[in-house]
């Protein structure tokens, strides 16, 4: 059969030497391989700066399945994404080589095999020299990620988007979920402890008591309602004075979002951020020593006309455009 009848790649060679996105200038943004911002695949380039990676894992959750369906949903939702970032002045996918790492192939049925399978894959692509943003996947994930960068930059910053304080102890006896990433990174020594803190945070507790606990291991927090108060610059001005130059790690759980703007997710809560106000706060934050990060808990069986994958693809794109800022 002829050639003439499959889609194939134009050239995407940017000014600076590094493969772009498919030019939707020759192929329609809605046409081929949906990979993230339909970016080139890892095995298309000759390096590597910035590697999205997939992780298809949901077996930590506690209500509602569904996020081991967030990176392709996402991948999807990103479509639209353009080379050039405005706000911050940089070409993300000119200024550092870009490519989309696939998934991590976790075992759904043994989560502490799956953690170490998702750290192994992370230590692989560090070790080419690659910062990673990560897609999920519930936020379990975000466990063996910190242990990467605890091993290549010692016990790490980090800014937590979430309406949760995943700081548990335990559900139903089970140590690693995804309510419970931040105590076991803390007690594993992931974290530096001057420099943690929870932004986006609402909802009613199980008690006073996770609160107290949460102070002890170190984190501050900005709630949904102070960043509606005060403000995302009063926030942003906050949140740098705590982190500094430090190696920082941002993860990112989609419910930081109120569900009017990410409906698909696993356990909503209402009072949550705006896109706008989550966004503005990565961009107040874009010079900082970003080191890596993650966007979790899309659900895309309760997403509705795309609106929570738009809103992570646009998330994931923001922390791409941060490691350009300071490469």
């Amino acid at each position: 059969m002829s050639n003439d009848f499959f889609w194939t790649n134009p050239p995407r060679v940017t000014q600076d030497g590094n493969v772009g996105p498919t030019d939707s200038a020759q192929v329609p943004r809605f046409a081929g391989p949906a990979t993230f911002a339909l970016l080139p695949r890892v095995d298309e380039v000759e390096k590597l700066d910035v590697g999205i990676l997939g992780v298809p894992f949901d077996s930590g959750v506690s209500y509602r399945p569904g996020a081991r369906f967030g990176p392709a949903h996402v991948r999807q939702s990103s479509r639209l994404l353009r080379p050039y970032h405005p706000t911050l002045d940089v070409s993300p996918f000119a200024a550092q080589q870009v490519a989309d790492a696939g998934d991590v192939p976790v075992n759904p049925f043994d989560i502490e095999e799956a953690l170490g399978t998702v750290e192994a894959a992370a230590k692989a692509l560090s070790d080419t020299g690659a910062k990673i943003v990560t897609i999920g996947g519930d936020h379990t994930i975000a466990l063996p990620l910190l242990r990467n960068m605890a091993r290549i930059h010692g016990p790490v910053a980090m800014l937590h988007f979430d309406a949760h304080l995943d700081t548990w102890d335990t559900y139903f006896g089970a140590a690693y979920t995804h309510g419970t990433p931040f105590r076991r990174a803390f007690e594993e020594g992931l974290l530096d402890t001057d420099a943690l803190s929870h932004v986006g945070t609402r909802g009613p507790l199980y008690g006073k008591q996770d609160l107290e606990d949460d102070e002890r291991f170190g984190f501050g927090i900005v709630s949904s309602a102070d960043i509606y108060r005060r403000g995302a610059d009063a926030v942003v001005q906050q949140l740098r004075e705590r982190i500094g130059d430090r190696p920082l790690y941002i993860s990112i759980d989609i419910d930081v979002l109120d569900p009017a703007h990410a409906p698909g997710t696993g356990t909503p809560e209402a009072g949550g951020m705006t896109s706008r106000e989550l966004l503005e706060i990565l961009r107040g934050l874009a010079d900082l020593n970003v080191v890596g990060a993650d966007v979790v808990e899309v659900s895309p069986a309760y997403d509705h006309a795309e609106l929570t994958g738009v809103a992570a693809a646009h998330v994931v794109y923001e922390l791409v455009s941060m490691f350009a800022v300071r490469s």
